[in-house]
């Protein structure tokens, strides 16, 4: 298919990371992410009667961590060149900040109470057996689906035992690396942080290249798919595991972050205590040395731009095979991520940090690509969104929106507010954000602890106005508002 005039992309990175004395020289990576937007901002797009395409990008445990959110000591050109040619959502709101729930609940387009999903041991089709996923709408109406990697967290193969990222209904194909990856890439220098205590927190910088990785092999894959059915219409899921724990990808990457350029959060000493639900168990990283958390931090930085190179080589096949101009990328982190704020260092909060995650949306012939929003937006709404692009009826009643107005004019305020939950055991805590504040309750009213942040002066969410009387009546409207995005459960 012929691209419309000015929908080629910038030459892209090889899938090896840039020089690091490159970066260095230029002062700042910040300077480089600029010059790729200027080069991208004019993008020209124009509606086809073609159908779109889709492929939709998955990354687990990514939160803002990026050139382009602002954090500038990343190297993430790939990420940056989407964001400065699509739509950077700065407002993008995760439903559960812990995998399976997170992705059950955008894949079947219900919250994480409607879906039953709230751990990461049950599987999708236990709870919602008959419920149509977003892809399986897709392939019902025609579309080659295939699911490459961690899409959904846990399904079930056809005799319906558990397994690992599978669900046949939905793909017509599928593949994960993590089953084919090479020895080498396990091998390396690398350090465990908590002396066993916590198995996953680890981290190496590995011997071997890419494809010595799950995350090399699935691209590889999903290229593989992109070379052979670019010819019909596709809904290609792609899922990179980093910068999920352990901490491991190719030392190339742990090269482009010096040692001793780790920056940690720094915390104000007057910030409220916590509410006993609001952190899982800080106690686990108590005993964290600065070198310890610098290692940790570092580690889950190289892993981004590990699949930062991943998109990279996605990317450069979607400019050569001419499908820019017919294919939807949604490009999503599952929840946000904690790196030491609060204590932390993890997901599984329903603080700003574990709620709020990246989202970077293409969409041929939207009118807003080129900017950024500060709209609110829920995982919940991508289900309707997408199939609003394709024209296909929803299967269910679903629990969000179409972002068609915000992906056309990018300065509308989306939703009223943005929901999210988790479970203490249990205990569930239930939040609310709005433009300016994050409202929390921890247990069915509120009996075991309420929070409540004012973003306008607090983005860290250190000081708990909850309890301050002046604040009563806002937290009289936000308790009514939270109602309102969990009615079942009141």
């Amino acid at each position: 298919m012929k691209r419309p005039s000015g929908t080629r992309l910038p030459s892209l990175p090889e899938t090896t990371p840039w020089p690091i004395k490159a970066i260095r020289t230029t002062g700042s990576i910040i300077a480089l992410a600029f010059s790729v937007t200027l080069s991208t901002h004019a993008v020209e797009t124009e509606k086809t009667d073609e159908p779109l395409n889709v492929l939709f990008i998955v990354v687990d445990d990514l939160r803002p961590e990026l050139a382009c959110y602002g954090v500038s000591e990343v190297v993430s050109p790939n990420f940056d060149r989407l964001a400065a040619m699509g739509m950077l959502c700065h407002r993008a709101y995760a439903q559960y900040p812990v995998c399976n729930p997170s992705r059950s609940s955008f894949l079947s387009g219900l919250r994480p109470d409607e879906s039953g999903v709230v751990s990461n041991k049950v599987p999708f089709r236990t709870k919602l057996p008959d419920t149509v996923s977003l892809p399986q709408l897709f392939r019902q109406n025609g579309y080659y689906t295939a699911g490459i990697g961690k899409i959904f967290h846990l399904g079930q193969d056809e005799e319906a035992r558990p397994v690992l990222f599978e669900d046949p209904l939905s793909w017509d194909h599928f593949y994960d690396g993590m089953r084919n990856a090479p020895k080498i890439g396990k091998t390396g220098v690398g350090r465990d942080l908590t002396n066993g205590r916590l198995p996953w927190c680890k981290w190496l910088a590995a011997e071997g290249d890419d494809n010595g990785q799950a995350d090399g092999l699935n691209t590889s894959e999903a290229l593989r798919i992109l070379e052979e059915r670019h010819g019909q219409p596709f809904f290609l899921a792609l899922g990179l595991h980093k910068p999920h724990d352990p901490f491991i990808a190719p030392a190339k990457y742990f090269d482009l972050y010096p040692e001793d350029s780790t920056k940690l959060p720094e915390e104000p000493s007057d910030k409220s205590r916590q509410v006993q639900y609001a952190i899982p168990n800080a106690k686990d990283f108590s005993s964290f040395t600065a070198k310890e958390r610098r290692e940790f931090k570092r580690a889950y930085q190289a892993c981004v731009s590990f699949a930062d190179a991943q998109l990279g080589r996605v990317f450069e096949s979607l400019d050569r095979l001419d499908l820019w101009s017919n294919t939807m990328v949604i490009l999503i982190g599952d929840h946000g991520y904690h790196l030491g704020e609060h204590g932390w260092w993890n997901k599984v909060t329903v603080h700003e940090l574990g709620a709020r995650a990246p989202m970077i949306a293409w969409v041929p012939g939207a009118k807003g690509m080129g900017e950024p929003t500060e709209a609110l937006i829920e995982f919940v709404d991508l289900y309707p969104t997408l199939i609003d692009y394709a024209g296909l009826e929803p299967p269910h009643k679903l629990s969000g929106q179409s972002l068609r107005p915000v992906l056309d004019d990018p300065s509308k305020p989306g939703k009223a507010a943005a929901y999210s939950q988790v479970n203490r055991g249990s205990t569930v805590g239930r939040s609310v954000r709005t433009a300016r504040w994050r409202y929390t309750e921890w247990g069915p009213h509120g009996e075991k602890g309420i929070e409540l942040y004012d973003h306008q002066d607090d983005s860290g969410e250190y000081y708990n106005l909850g309890g301050n009387p002046e604040r009563a009546e806002l937290v009289k409207r936000l308790k009514a508002l939270l109602a309102k995005g969990f009615p079942e459960k009141r």
